[in-house]
């Protein structure tokens, strides 16, 4: 579905991706992990054309490198952003709508209501917050109602940037559920990033690990669970001893 050949990313003069080769099976769940200025949202910012880029990204067989991010999203490709970037001072309700505003002129209205009410299906609390003003919502909610905003642009391959990012654990769990849920209930496939490695790698089928904006590992996302390197930088020291029971 998704093709990355050779992609390189620029800050002005800075290079914040060097040759980045990868790829996006339709229907796959694909986590992006890394440090720190690895250049993982780069390459989701890539992708949408938010940033400078050379190189090829193909989407269903199309070159999207030269198309401007509404475009892009017309197509097919939606970004939950890191830190959520809601529109705060606007209620659950305008946030949602803001996310099907491409469709509104090609889609009836009743198409968009029905997808409305999945995304209360998935997240039940936000039907009840619609009038709310995103801003006053907690961290949680935010980030049911960024995924929500993505998903009313209708994707098929959903970007999903740090959607650990300060939440608790059980937060973090739920969306890594509802992230499987969206992929075994409608066929979404899903790129993450992530820097909480151990929770990207138990959802997702494969990984690609990034270190200062190259690609420096890849596999199975069981295989890299156990992969020393992988261990030893982003999993913890201690994280083979406690799942081999020592």
């Amino acid at each position: 579905m998704l093709k990355i050949r050779n992609l390189y990313a620029f800050y002005g003069s800075v290079t914040a991706l060097s040759g980045v080769t990868c790829h996006v099976r339709p229907g796959e769940v694909v986590c992006l992990i890394g440090g720190n200025g690895a250049g993982k949202t780069t390459l989701l910012n890539a992708v949408c054309g938010l940033v400078r880029r050379e190189g090829q990204i193909i989407f269903d067989g199309r070159p999207i490198t030269g198309l401007t991010p509404e475009a892009i999203v017309a197509l097919g490709i939606s970004q939950v952003p890191e830190g959520r970037q809601l529109f705060a001072a606007m209620t659950v309700a305008e946030n949602l709508d803001l996310g099907a505003y491409l469709r509104h002129r090609r889609h009836p209205r009743e198409e968009i209501r029905r997808d409305l009410e999945r995304v209360f299906d998935l997240f039940p609390r936000l039907r009840d917050r619609l009038g709310q003003r995103a801003g006053t919502m907690s961290g949680g909610e935010q980030q049911m109602l960024a995924i929500g905003r993505a998903l009313m642009a209708r994707p098929r391959l959903l970007l999903m940037d740090e959607p650990s990012l300060g939440m608790a654990p059980k937060v973090v769990e739920d969306i890594m559920a509802t992230l499987l849920r969206l992929r075994r209930e409608g066929g979404l496939t899903i790129l993450l990033v992530e820097q909480n490695a151990r929770a990207a790698l138990k959802v997702a089928d494969r990984g690609y690990v990034l270190e200062t904006g190259r690609l420096i590992l890849s596999g199975a996302a069981a295989d890299l669970l156990q992969d020393r390197q992988v261990t030893r930088a982003y999993l913890g020291k201690d994280y083979r001893e406690f799942t081999e029971g020592r």
